[in-house]
């Protein structure tokens, strides 16, 4: 699918899938001439949580956290009318290292790139239907929402 860049407040992107993701993918997406600002981020697996050491992380997505990332990527777009920005989420096992959360966001200038991408971050994990399960070094599993 190609994006539309001829006018503003462009979701080029917005998806929960089940295959590694990168910046690049999304920052590819909003890439223009118009645009002197790109802001990415990159949600990365860490090896530790809470002072205990993680090994992997499992996601696993509700059946409407597609629709609601892409609901979440339209409400920042109109609140930034002039930014273009991509989102993705990953689902299934990943370990350290792994992306689980990528974005790029796009503006003519920096302090709306800026802002966008924060409220798009912040607006993903506040409401998509996402729960990850920790595995720990001492053996242990722990369920976590994403939510909130």
């Amino acid at each position: 699918m190609t994006p539309d860049l001829s006018r503003t407040g462009v979701v080029a992107l917005a998806d929960v899938v089940d295959r590694p993701i990168s910046i690049a993918e999304c920052e590819t997406l909003v890439a223009d001439d118009r645009f002197g600002a790109v802001v990415t981020f990159a949600g990365v697996v860490r090896n530790h949580d809470e002072g205990r050491g993680v090994l992997t992380l499992s996601y696993t997505a509700h059946p409407s956290a597609a629709s609601v990332i892409a609901d979440v990527a339209r409400d920042v777009a109109a609140r930034f009318p002039d930014v273009s920005l991509a989102v993705l989420h990953r689902v299934g096992d990943l370990g350290i290292g792994d992306i689980a959360l990528a974005a790029a966001v796009a503006s003519a200038h920096r302090a709306p790139a800026f802002e966008a991408a924060a409220l798009l971050v912040d607006l993903v994990k506040e409401r998509v239907p996402i729960w990850k399960e920790q595995s720990f070094d001492d053996g242990q599993t722990e369920w976590v929402s994403a939510l909130g």
